[in-house]
């Protein structure tokens, strides 16, 4: 491939990075507001989503435009395939915080039915998730995503446990409901943001090995 291509593939690696880090930031952004009732730290989120959606656009064009000049082959083709399917996850990841600040603004009047420690957590776990997938995907170094299965497990139990909490809540006081439910959903939010993680992870494997593999 000529220097071009290289130099193109830098710019949109780099895109790809950049766009992973505002997806993060928004959802650890939306789930601090939310543990802190913070209506100002939501506004911020919602604000970002242009941004985000600017970064799906215009990778995905840029992306298609090297597919066009170049018609790479083997490993490159891969790459850029694997480009236009991580685009799709990283927006989905961002959205979901903009769907969770959504969430703040609507019960940062109300009080906390509890002390907001689950929830965060898993915010954690996502967050390292997506850390460590962006690195393979920079490095090639599939060791940092050979665990995925086992924390996409420990997401799952996060918010199964969150459900059932959330339940006795609703038993105990059903003025709580909305509330709950509005937990529920969070946590069901992040535990599909550690889906989409998942899926980038595949896509990395692909990029680097050439094979299709189920990670989840």
């Amino acid at each position: 491939m000529p220097e071009k291509f290289d130099h193109e593939m830098g710019l949109l690696n780099e895109d790809i990075w950049n766009m992973g880090v505002l997806s993060q930031k928004m959802l650890l952004l939306a789930v601090e507001s939310l543990k802190n009732r913070d209506k100002d730290l939501a506004d911020k989120v919602l604000g970002m989503k242009e941004e985000l959606y600017d970064y799906d656009q215009h990778i995905e064009e840029h992306t298609l435009k090297v597919l066009i000049l170049y018609q790479p082959v083997a490993k490159e083709m891969r790459n850029l395939a694997c480009i236009l399917k991580m685009i799709t996850y990283l927006t989905r990841i961002g959205r979901y915080g903009y769907d969770i600040s959504k969430v703040t603004l609507e019960l940062a009047d109300q009080p906390l039915v509890k002390k907001l420690i689950d929830i965060p957590n898993m915010a954690k776990i996502v967050a390292g998730m997506l850390d460590d997938v962006l690195k393979a995907w920079e490095t090639e170094d599939l060791s940092l995503i050979e665990d995925f299965t086992e924390r996409d497990d420990v997401l799952d139990e996060e918010r199964y446990s969150i459900f059932r909490e959330c339940l006795t809540y609703v038993m105990e006081d059903p003025k709580t409901i909305t509330r709950c439910m509005h937990y529920v959903m969070v946590a069901r939010y992040l535990e599909r943001c550690g889906d989409h993680c998942c899926k980038i992870a595949e896509k990395v494997v692909y990029k680097v090995e050439g094979k299709h593999v189920e990670i989840s």
